[in-house]
């Protein structure tokens, strides 16, 4: 597509944080943001799995649902869901079509940064397409994310922790500060399980902004009563809600909280959309957001996750240890090299009966080399390197089926994107190609 030769043009410019830009392009656009409702998701982790929940009740709700998230798995048509479906590439090439005339209405070659421009065409998309209603995930923070020039129905922050601390801040309370920067006055925010000192922030920056604040954990309850690698079944109640039994098809406790800030903003939005009870349960059990801890395989199990930072290892350790109690377990890992990894292997290391390092699809990958030595480091037991994550898995599953064990693919979104189209698992498998991802050097 020739968009997208255009948008692997804007990895030069990289990172540049702040909004002037992008307001003086939605202008150029004619404010397309402006005809949107919309709920705006921030957080470290959980955001996209907030935002697949939300947009999939609300569509079982019988609205016309728009869907932005970031980054995407394979295909870039990935990241603009319309009504349930991946944007076609006609679709997106029309919406670039007008954002490159909006550039050139600027002047002066303006420096549209990769996701600036990705931004501008999500708006124009769904302005095309007559979509009114959307759900919009962040990119990276959120007082300078190109997506904060939107005023939401409801704004929603989920769980933080450490990540981007090169652009966010080195410690809990200022990504949170960050993260509420996506706050405006006088509209609600739903905070998600967190950290007390990140709730803390939230809540100030709240106040500061006369903004309903809403605390998940005392609002939902949310209980699973049956997990499997493949779902779980749960119970949820609201002091205005009670819901029958639903099969998520999400496993994982940490999809528990996610759903609890998903039913949380979902009954903000009730307040001014008819949301009946049945939407729950037929958007829950229908729900699809892949790659986290996603079950490709069941001989031998294979599991794909993308969590990619110390909280998210937690989460998927966590998960492991209430699933998967007597077999061993081989986790076949890569990193891009701004990420935490040696926090993230101490977490998995005591779960591992071995492991196999392989390079990630993204020009940030460490070798598996670099990843062998971190996992050395971490103590994980048996570790190797791998040229790729077909060797990888090659010797994995004759170890698994030697060992009566289950395989863990983790560490990048990257990664669970290959492994996801290795294993044809992923929704939509018309795309063949491989779509560049992101962009996060600075500029010059």
């Amino acid at each position: 597509m020739k968009f997208l030769e255009q948008l692997a043009a804007r990895r030069r410019f990289g990172m540049k944080p702040g909004l002037d830009t992008m307001k003086a392009l939605v202008e150029a656009l004619g404010h397309p943001e402006e005809g949107l409702a919309s709920i705006h998701i921030a957080g470290t982790n959980g955001k996209g799995s907030v935002a697949a929940l939300c947009e999939s009740v609300l569509r079982a709700a019988g609205y016309a649902v728009g869907r932005y998230t970031s980054p995407h798995l394979v295909c870039i048509n990935e990241r603009f869901l319309v009504r349930g479906v991946p944007a076609t590439d006609d679709m997106l090439e029309r919406a670039a079509s007008e954002v490159d005339t909006a550039i050139a209405r600027l002047g002066a070659a303006p420096e549209i940064t990769f996701f600036e421009y990705l931004t501008a065409m999500m708006f124009v998309l769904f302005r095309n397409e007559s979509v009114r209603l959307a759900v919009i995930e962040t990119g990276l923070g959120g007082r300078l994310d190109a997506t904060n020039v939107i005023t939401p129905l409801v704004s929603v922050i989920t769980r933080i922790g450490l990540d981007h601390c090169d652009w966010l801040g080195d410690t809990v309370e200022k990504i949170a500060s960050e993260k509420a920067g996506i706050i405006k006055p006088n509209r609600p925010v739903v905070c998600g399980a967190m950290p007390d000192e990140a709730r803390t922030m939230i809540q100030e920056v709240a106040a500061k902004n006369h903004s309903l604040f809403i605390d998940t954990c005392e609002s939902v309850s949310v209980v699973s009563t049956k997990k499997k690698l493949n779902g779980q079944n749960i119970k949820i109640e609201t002091p205005e809600l009670t819901l029958p039994l639903i099969h998520l098809p999400l496993a994982g406790e940490f999809q528990l909280e996610n759903v609890s800030t998903a039913v949380a903003t979902l009954q903000v939005l009730s307040q001014a959309l008819t949301i009946p009870e049945t939407a729950y349960k037929t958007g829950f059990e229908s729900v699809s957001w892949p790659g986290r801890f996603q079950l490709v395989q069941e001989y031998p199990p294979i599991i794909v996750d993308g969590a990619h930072n110390p909280d998210g290892a937690d989460a998927l350790v966590s998960t492991l240890k209430s699933l998967v109690k007597k077999q061993p377990i081989a986790f076949i890992a890569g990193f891009c090299g701004d990420k935490d990894v040696a926090a993230y292997l101490h977490r998995i290391a005591t779960q591992a009966a071995c492991a196999f390092a392989v390079p990630v699809r993204n020009p940030r990958t460490l070798t598996p080399g670099q990843t062998l030595g971190q996992m050395h480091i971490a103590s994980l037991r048996e570790a190797i390197d791998c040229s790729s994550l077909d060797e990888a898995l090659a010797r994995a599953t004759i170890w698994a089926k030697a060992n009566n064990g289950v395989i863990v693919i983790c560490g990048s979104l990257f990664l669970a994107g290959e492994a996801l189209q290795h294993f044809k698992a992923l929704p939509d498998q018309t795309k063949n190609r491989l779509d560049l991802a992101e962009q996060l050097k600075p500029s010059n």
